[in-house]
């Protein structure tokens, strides 16, 4: 069942499962809060589970050309506000990640805790910028239906695409759901944001990084060396994942998540 708040004039809309400590779900790039419901109904068992859909993505209201990594936190802090939560542990995938980083550095006190699953802190690349740029331009040309057969078998591993062919699919179903305004405005929020790797090697509060070995958007041996990592951060890897973790290795990234919490509780 879809619950909704009001936010800046328009409604944001989140999915509510399961009793204890919250945790909060931040979804990522061609994806809505659905993407979760496995791993959400899995870690529900334990905590109060809360998956945000964005603004823009399912029923949630499109507000801008551009919809910034921090408007984003905002709304995360704006249903927690609404929820009366007054501190919560979250976990952004990808482009949720960027969001969870946003949040860290607005909101640090909201937080016992965070989690990046296959994200980092770093501005996007010249090549990434490009890529953004070009897909922004096949949306604006109507081939919205170019862009996800392109980017969604990708964010599996390779050796994974006959096991996942039906997570694949309904990836695809997922994100042709996006409307073309809602990517344009997010596309244009990643290309635009700044590194906040200052923000994460501060420390303010507990941080579990989980990586996939065989993603091809981030990798696992290079970027953690990049980051100087605080004392209260843990680092992960998942050995049969590629950037989808918590379907690909969905038991295992629960059991990942339940034990970090537990150890910062």
């Amino acid at each position: 069942m879809k619950y909704y708040i009001l936010y800046n004039g328009g409604k944001i809309y989140y999915s509510d499962a399961g009793e204890g400590e919250p945790v909060i779900l931040v979804h990522g790039y061609l994806e809505t809060s659905e993407i979760w419901s496995g791993f959400g109904k899995k870690l529900a068992a334990k905590y109060r589970v809360i998956s945000i859909d964005l603004p823009g993505h399912g029923l949630s209201k499109v507000y801008d050309e551009n919809h910034t990594m921090e408007f984003m936190a905002g709304a995360v802090r704006g249903l927690l506000d609404s929820l009366n939560i007054r501190k919560t542990f979250l976990i952004g995938h990808s482009m949720g990640g960027y969001v969870v980083l946003a949040f860290l550095e607005l909101f640090p006190e909201l937080l016992k805790g965070y989690c990046l699953f296959h994200s980092h802190p770093f501005a996007d690349s010249p090549e990434t910028f490009e890529k953004r740029e070009k897909d922004i331009k096949i949306i604006r040309s109507g081939k919205k239906y170019l862009i996800i057969p392109a980017n969604i078998p990708t964010m599996f591993a390779t050796g994974n695409y006959n096991k996942f062919r039906e997570a694949i699919q309904r990836s695809k179903d997922i994100a042709s759901t996006i409307r073309d305004e809602c990517l344009i405005a997010v596309l244009n929020g990643m290309l635009n944001r700044p590194s906040r790797q200052s923000v994460m090697e501060k420390g303010k509060v507990p941080c579990l990084w989980i990586l996939g070995k065989n993603d091809c958007y981030i990798s696992w041996e290079a970027v953690p060396k990049r980051v100087n990592l605080p004392g209260n951060a843990k680092v992960v890897l998942l050995e049969n994942s590629g950037h989808m973790g918590f379907v690909e290795e969905e038991d295992l990234s629960v059991k990942i998540v339940e034990d970090f919490i537990a150890q910062i509780n």
